[in-house]
């Protein structure tokens, strides 16, 4: 959430954010309103108070009795004024609050002026496109030729956009969730195993609610949803604490299956596992200072490419421009791995800085070691890495021509030494 200070003293910075994501800066206006409505009910409703408590001494030292009861049936309607600026003052509030929920964070400076991913910014790229001698299967195919991935169960068992992994498969995604957990944990991450489904709270403080409600599966009974990353559970870690400077920065990694409601059209994402409603990620989330958010990000896209360059990956980073950038992002580098089969750049992480945007909606913040006004945190998330994506690049990469699939040399220990997957058959 945006800082209400920040759209007061500089409207037209935040007018502006809003055009460079290509939105209506309208709602700035409607906030600056709300809030002159509201601070102007406010003072209203201290006002009449403050009278009612001196009128309440004096009715207290009154000794004429008629005097005094029309002092205390004057009371009685300042109290009936009280109570409707009451209400007015929760709607308008109510109003506020929806409205500032909405609103986007800032882009950094830094991030490129766009319209859309089309003008997203390559910013690096490492390897080369690999070459065979043969035409590369894509997953779809090499997947159930190697009886590790079975469509037709997963629509049996819940509907399209559903996939069983099995065997080889099963183990292969296993090993890439133990493996990157572990090198997270060597690169100075704390894991957490967190509850899959959250309150409503955390999903507001993470920046999902109210605007992704339509993408999010919940529990109608209940005050539950489940998470659509593990980014949404490690934020609420510390939802409305105050830590200690001296714990900063605090650096988490979590694994999580991830459920969403994939708005998917006819086209090239359909066929396959590259999106579907149940997904599992490998997350890491950062607590730092602000002063710190800059290279605590450089680092954690760096943590993220370790990833891609230990599986022999070739991959590249991009830099979203303004138009793409997500809802809650200051920057986000997305880094994409080649696969082959599919012949794509599949996005296998997304880091974001985030700023205190999700610290001001849950309400973390820090108290200085020498004291004075506590500050709020910024946090930093990434995918260290996504799956079934990272799969998918494992397998069409490491492709042979007879249809088997060599295992990545890290991943051998998860995969009790298996050194290559073959057909079926």
């Amino acid at each position: 959430m945006l800082d209400i200070n920040l759209i007061r003293e500089e409207p037209d910075l935040v007018r502006e954010a809003l055009r460079k994501r290509q939105l209506d800066p309208e709602p700035v206006d409607q906030v600056l309103e709300l809030d002159d409505q509201r601070r102007n009910l406010i003072q209203q409703v201290e006002g009449l108070k403050a009278e009612r408590n001196l009128v309440s001494k004096e009715i207290g030292k009154m000794k004429d009795q008629s005097e005094r009861q029309a002092k205390i049936d004057q009371m009685r309607g300042v109290g009936e004024r009280i109570d409707a600026l009451d209400i007015n003052l929760r709607e308008v509030e109510d109003r506020l609050e929806a409205l500032m929920s909405e609103m986007p964070n800032i882009p950094d400076p830094d991030v490129p002026l766009g319209i859309d991913e089309s003008q997203n910014v390559i910013i690096k790229a490492v390897g080369k496109l690999p070459e065979y001698d043969f035409e590369p299967q894509p997953h779809w195919d090499l997947g159930p030729a190697l009886g590790m991935i079975n469509f037709e169960q997963g629509v049996n068992i819940a509907g399209s956009r559903f996939y069983v992994l099995s065997g080889a498969g099963a183990r292969l995604q296993r090993a890439l969730i133990a493996w990157m957990l572990d090198l997270h944990i060597r690169q100075g991450y704390i894991e957490k195993y967190t509850p899959f489904m959250v309150k409503s709270e955390v999903l507001y403080g993470a920046g999902q609610l109210p605007k992704f409600a339509d993408n999010l599966y919940r529990d109608h009974k209940e005050d539950l949803w489940m998470v659509p990353t593990a980014e949404v559970p490690l934020t609420g870690l510390h939802m409305d604490e105050i830590l200690d400077e001296a714990a900063l920065p605090l650096h988490y990694t979590a694994y999580t299956p991830c459920f969403r409601r994939e708005k998917m059209s006819a086209g090239r994402d359909v066929r396959g596992i590259k999106r579907g409603h149940q997904f599992d990620k490998v997350e890491m989330y950062k607590f730092c200072k602000a002063e710190d958010s800059p290279a605590e990000f450089e680092k954690m896209v760096a943590d993220a490419e370790q990833v891609c360059a230990e599986l022999g990956l070739t991959y590249r980073i991009n830099q979203l421009c303004t138009g793409d950038l997500g809802f809650g992002a200051h920057i986000t580098y997305d880094i994409e791995a080649w696969a082959p089969g599919v012949g794509e750049w599949l996005e296998v992480s997304s880091v974001s800085n985030v700023g205190d945007f999700q610290a001001r909606r849950a309400n973390i913040r820090y108290r200085l070691e020498e004291g004075g006004r506590t500050r709020f945190v910024h946090t930093i998330n990434g995918s260290g890495l996504g799956l079934p994506r990272t799969l998918i690049a494992v397998m069409e990469n490491y492709q042979q021509v007879d249809g088997s699939v060599i295992i990545p040399p890290v991943l051998r220990p998860w995969m009790g030494g298996i050194v290559q997957i073959h057909p079926e058959g």
